[in-house]
């Protein structure tokens, strides 16, 4: 049974990323994954509690016998609900931070962007969306923030090569803003989640690897377009009789919104609670300040004619459906304790976390960036300072403790690498879909100048490692 649970999570890989050839979705592929995997898991449940959970189990019988029946209750209270637990951490955060993003940009308190690159310079234009958009993914979720780039963009560049260009390096900046701090994606949440690292200790190491990362193929990429860009200006968007806040007003949700996620790690560092609480706590203020700010559009019934861009609702749920799965998957992977024999093997014949780093970031790049960003993470546990003060091999050991290089390399590495291909992130397929890009075109166009960037920005992580370690 173990054979077939990795065989199928192998298989899923590959459908994963066939995904743009086949036309199946990968939140399909990934729920699928996650929902079977747990059933296959389940009929043979018996063989693996008493091999990976033997002293629970007993202390659970409290002295019965055992039975079927009793093995699947003591899966699904003591083994199922923490993988359901951890998964739907994430998952509340990324509906928390979507939701923000929502309701600044139903409010307008993105439109300055639009005024910023009202210009036909092509670097003008490249370097203020771009900008934008490194700075925002950083704070909320990189692939709400790259779509709604990614239509501000299409609706003022009018030819569709100059879209193609300038929409790759949108989602260039949108990977790498969001890798550089621990809310700004999925992996920087889960490995912060884990105890894998601290969120001041992983952005100080990050940051200027994540921006050599995004500055580098940028520059690249304006050396390809024109130095004046085919442009057509359209009146600010009507969201209805009375939702034109004034500056003052955009201000104030900007900073509820973006200011509180920059709290949570203090409120998680405080409470210890996840942080998905304080997500949801900030969502909570800025619903409170929306309504009260667009108070007579609610009693005049006008919210419903406030339209939510369908490209964010349904990447959105994609988003959040795909996470789900795939880490739903990984538990039931991890269950059957085939991760500690691949991290042994990994250990005994490579032996060092720079080739891991390189060949997950190429492997993000064909199959998916969180897909093989979590295996990674999965293959080790967090060590704390007690067990590696016993370990033989500490130096290397040392690599998997909190805020230990490993965490930030594979963060770093699938990241970016998830670059290379216009198929390796869900930012880069949204893409594909909009500008109607072919997978040759990006390989030819972009994938040497993503590379020089996360090549640079790894030499630089190394660097940053070894000199302050």
């Amino acid at each position: 049974m173990t054979l077939i649970i990795v065989l199928m999570l192998i298989f899923g890989y590959l459908l994963i990323a066939t995904g743009h050839i086949t036309g199946v979705n990968k939140a399909a592929i990934a729920m699928f994954i996650g929902t079977v995997g747990w059933v296959v898991y389940i009929c043979w449940g018996a063989d693996y509690v008493m091999a990976q959970h033997p002293g629970e189990y007993a202390e659970f019988l409290h002295g019965d016998n055992p039975s079927s029946d009793a093995v699947k209750h003591f899966i699904y209270n003591n083994v199922f609900l923490y993988y359901v637990g951890r998964a739907a951490s994430i998952v509340m955060f990324l509906l928390a931070t979507m939701s923000i993003i929502e309701i600044l940009n139903n409010n307008g308190c993105f439109d300055f962007v639009t005024k910023w690159i009202h210009t036909r310079n092509s670097k003008r234009l490249l370097w203020t969306i771009t900008l934008a958009t490194f700075i925002i993914s950083a704070n909320l979720d990189n692939l709400t923030t790259a779509t709604m780039m990614l239509v501000i963009m299409h609706n003022i560049v009018q030819s569709r090569r100059q879209r193609m260009l300038i929409g790759s390096a949108i989602v260039i900046a949108a990977n790498c803003g969001g890798c550089f701090t621990v809310i700004g994606d999925p992996t920087g949440l889960l490995l912060w989640g884990d105890g894998a690292v601290t969120a001041t200790h992983f952005t100080s190491y990050m940051a200027l690897p994540a921006i050599l990362a995004w500055v580098i193929p940028t520059v690249l990429i304006g050396l390809s377009l024109p130095d004046r860009l085919d442009t057509q200006w359209s009146p600010m968007p009507y969201r209805g009789d009375d939702t034109n806040l004034s500056p003052w007003q955009r201000v104030v949700m900007l900073f509820v919104g973006i200011g509180g996620l920059w709290f949570i790690p203090t409120f998680h560092n405080i409470t210890k609670l996840s942080p998905f609480l304080g997500a949801l706590c900030v969502l909570s203020v800025l619903w409170v300040v929306n309504e009260l700010f667009n108070r007579k559009l609610m009693k005049a019934d006008q919210m419903s004619k406030r339209m939510t861009p369908m490209a964010l609702q349904y990447g959105s749920l994609q988003q959040i459906l795909f996470v789900m799965g795939i880490m739903l998957g990984m538990g039931v992977v991890t269950e059957t304790g085939v991760f500690p024999d691949v991290a042994h093997w990994f250990d005994d014949n490579i032996h060092n976390i720079w080739i891991v780093g390189v060949v997950s970031g190429l492997l993000s790049a064909v199959v998916d960036t969180f897909t093989i960003a979590i295996s990674g993470i999965s293959l080790y546990p967090v060590v704390d300072s007690l067990q590696l003060q016993h370990m033989a091999d500490n130096a290397y050991m040392s690599q998997f403790a909190m805020n230990g290089a490993y965490w930030m390399v594979i963060a770093f590495t699938t990241a970016v690498g998830g670059c290379l291909l216009s198929v390796g992130s869900v930012s880069g397929l949204a893409l594909m879909k909009m500008e109607h890009i072919r997978l040759g075109w990006y390989l030819k166009n972009l994938t040497l100048k993503v590379l020089a960037g996360w090549v640079v920005g790894l030499v630089v992580l190394w660097f940053e490692i070894y000199m302050y370690n």
